[in-house]
This record gives C-alpha cells, sequence and structure tokens, in this order.
C-alpha cells in the first residue's frame, strides 16, 4: 500500500478515535444513570433514534451528545435556501462565495446548537430515576450553563474532526462520524443475540434467517446504490480537438437513488417526534394517539414508507439541477445525441430523472419499512434498521471509491515520474 494513503487512513482511524473518546466524556453534573434508565425506555422513539445516529453518546449525556445532526440540520436548511432564492444559489458556485456559504452554516450550527442544549438542559430538570434521585446534581441556572458550553464545544469539535478527515483523511468526514457512531453499537447488538440464543429466548433458526436478512438487504442496498443511468453525450470535433489532453466525459450519470438517506432520517424524525411529545400526558385520547402512532404499529410504517417517497421527489429536485447540467453542457459544445442543446436537454434530463427517482424512492420505502415487517413478524429485536443499512453501506461505498481512486491517482503519478 502506498505510504501516502495509508497515512490518511491512519489519519482518519485516530480522529474516529478520538470521536469515540469524547461519546465516554460526560457533561459535568449529571446523574449518567438516571439518564441512561430514561433512554433505555425510549429506544423504539425519536429518542432511540438520536441517540443510535450519535453512537449511544446521547443516553451517557457526553459533550457530543448532540452529535453531528445540528451541522447537518444546518448544511438542510441552507440547501433549501439555495434552492428558493437565485443570490444564495449563485454565492454557492462561486469559489469566494463557497467560502462565505460555509462560513453561514458554521454560525447556524452554533445557534441551532445552543438552542438544543437549552432545551435538553431545562428538559432534564423533571428527569427523576426509580429511586427518586435527580438527573441533574447541581443548581439548575449553574448547569443549563455548564452543559450548554460543554455541548457546544463537543459539536465544534465533532465539526472540526469531520473537516479535518475530509481534508486530510479518506472519504467525508461528516459521514464517517455517523457511520462510526452507527457501528461503535454492533459488538453490544451481537452480544445481546448471542446470550438470547444461550438462554432460549431466541432460536437458532430465526437468527439464521434473520443473518440471512441482513445479507439480502445489504447487497440489494449495494446493488441500487450503485445503480446509473448514463445518458451519452457527443461533442464537435473542434471540441475534441481542443482537449486531447483531457478527459472530457461522454456521458452523463444519473443515480437511481438521487436523494441519498435525507427522505429516511426526515420522515423517522417527523413521524417520530409527535408519539416522544404525547408519551408524556396523562389524557386517555392524546394516550390513544400516541399508541396509533407508536414505531410499532403498522399505521407508522405505512405513514413512513409514503413520507419517505415525498421526501425523495422533493429533495432529488434540489440536488439534481438539470438546468445547470444543460447550460455548462452547452458551454463545453457538447450535447446529447438526439436531443437539442438548452431548454430541451434540460427538459430531457428532469424526465428521465423523474422516472429514476420513482425507483428510488420506492426503493427507500422499502428499506425503510421492509426489514421491520419481516423482523417483527418473527417476534425479534433487530437492531439495524434499514435507515442505519442504507447509512452504513452508502458511506462504505463511498469511501471505498476514493480510496480507489487515491490508489489509480498514485499509479499515475508514478508513471508520470517514470516516463519523465
Amino acid at each position: 500500500m502506498n505510504k501516502a494513503l495509508l497515512n490518511k487512513i491512519l489519519i482518519t482511524l485516530g480522529f474516529l478515535f478520538i470521536y469515540r473518546v469524547l461519546a465516554y466524556v460526560p457533561v459535568p453534573g449529571v446523574n449518567i444513570d438516571v439518564v441512561k434508565e430514561f433512554f433505555d425506555s425510549q429506544a423504539g422513539n425519536a429518542l432511540g433514534l438520536f441517540n443510535m445516529f450519535s453512537g449511544n453518546a446521547v443516553e451517557r449525556l457526553s459533550i457530543i451528545s448532540l452529535g453531528i445532526m445540528p451541522y447537518i440540520t444546518a448544511s438542510i436548511i441552507m440547501e433549501l435556501l439555495a434552492a428558493t432564492f437565485p443570490s444564495l444559489g449563485q454565492m454557492k458556485k462561486e469559489r469566494d462565495g463557497m467560502v462565505k456559504y460555509m462560513q453561514i452554516i458554521r454560525y447556524a450550527t452554533i445557534a441551532i446548537t445552543l438552542v438544543q442544549a437549552v432545551g435538553v438542559s431545562i428538559g432534564l430538570q423533571s428527569l427523576t430515576g426509580r429511586g427518586g434521585e435527580s438527573a441533574i446534581m447541581i443548581d439548575m441556572p449553574t448547569f443549563i450553563t455548564v452543559a450548554a458550553i460543554s455541548m457546544l464545544a463537543g459539536t465544534m469539535i465533532l465539526m472540526w474532526i469531520g473537516e479535518q478527515i475530509t481534508q486530510r483523511g479518506i472519504g467525508n468526514g461528516i459521514s464517517l462520524i455517523i457511520f462510526a457512531g452507527i457501528v461503535s453499537g454492533i459488538p453490544s447488538a451481537i452480544a445481546g443475540t448471542i446470550n438470547l440464543v444461550n438462554t432460549g429466548e431466541l432460536n437458532f433458526l430465526i437468527l439464521i434467517a434473520i443473518f440471512a436478512i441482513i445479507l439480502l438487504t445489504v447487497g440489494f442496498i449495494i446493488y441500487v446504490e450503485l445503480g446509473e443511468r448514463r445518458i451519452p453525450v457527443s461533442y464537435s470535433r473542434k471540441v475534441m480537438m481542443q482537449n486531447q489532453k483531457k478527459r472530457v466525459m461522454n456521458y452523463i450519470p444519473i443515480k437511481v437513488n438521487l436523494s441519498g438517506v435525507i427522505p429516511p432520517i426526515f420522515a423517522s424524525a417527523i413521524l417520530m417526534f409527535p408519539s416522544t411529545i404525547l408519551q408524556a400526558s396523562t389524557n386517555p385520547i392524546i394516550q390513544k394517539i400516541s399508541d396509533i402512532l407508536n414505531p410499532n404499529g403498522y399505521l407508522f410504517n405505512i405513514l413512513m414508507f409514503f413520507l419517505v417517497v415525498f421526501f425523495a421527489y422533493f429533495y432529488a429536485s434540489i440536488v439534481f439541477n438539470a438546468k445547470d447540467i444543460a447550460e455548462n453542457l452547452k458551454r463545453q459544445g457538447g450535447f446529447i445525441p438526439g436531443v437539442r442543446p438548452g431548454e430541451h436537454t434540460a427538459e430531457f434530463l428532469n424526465e428521465v430523472a423523474s422516472r429514476l427517482t420513482f425507483w428510488g424512492a420506492i426503493y427507500l420505502g422499502i428499506i425503510s419499512t421492509l426489514p421491520w415487517i419481516l423482523v417483527k413478524g418473527m417476534g425479534v429485536p433487530f437492531y439495524f434498521g434499514g435507515t442505519a443499512v442504507l447509512i452504513v453501506v452508502q458511506v462504505a461505498l463511498d469511501t471505498m471509491r476514493k480510496i480507489e481512486a487515491q490508489i489509480y491517482m498514485n499509479k499515475y503519478e508514478t508513471l508520470s515520474a517514470v516516463g519523465l
């Protein structure tokens, strides 16, 4: 293995190790046992989902318990604003403007983190354990101040770690942080499964069936994530002569899943939030609504499927800008055979993207709900839900592509040096 590539991999692993260490550093003044007891009872709602994405840092109320989600939220809000306001979208395309754009995201991350940190701190005030002990061991004003500063520092450190991995390591730093958080729960899930088999609570044949479901789900995700429609592109003879020494793209790749993992995350958060809030009420009607919206119910998963499909179309329309692609293609002297340049090319690309998004949306809906239907039918808890598998596989594939690109780049540099 090339030394430069090895260094990048070691840098990435080093920063991820720091991230995992920070997950065990609690906010000062918190009774961790009371907080963990509370989160053990909330595994099936939005808090459980949030805890999983943070690598169980939330149940320890560590300084990184808010995770990287404030940064992701700020990024998504900016993406939506950039798609709505042309001036902001133009800023994102320019080199100097991109620096300002990223700075706005950082400031928005600070604001979102502070609001969430203060909200969490105030919410812990009413949290007590089974023995009546409080979750907060110091006076409230001091705790809110200390907790807000600690969580803000933790999120800023995570954001810095993500940027360092992206610049100096391999892969997308923010994605790898989420990846590491989810994967960190695998050992405990395996240990829990083995314990169920040893105690006779889980049949060995059912365990084999679960393992087969996991393999099929992962294989299906890999197959679809690698799937793309390659639209051929032709260039005039003059353009080809001018770019003899440059690599000219001879096709436009359009992925089947244009929206990535955003739709399942959005849908899960929207559906789980009401049930989490309603659980605190003692009103019989509200409790009935909470039971109907239980993540273990069929109505919840039916709604999940349709919400995922909706967000898949919505977010794909933001990330795939057919007009920009058509304009860039025309500027470079390229064209799609049989399609007139300009507006007709944009319409053609939108039509192709829309057809692919239909199947991509159905795929995301199935991934988000099918593992639950299959495994709940067996009566066995399934730690690795569809959304978690999707994130893990996508990040793994993206990282592997970047490692391969780095290997090919090193080979090219070596051949160039030998040629010289």
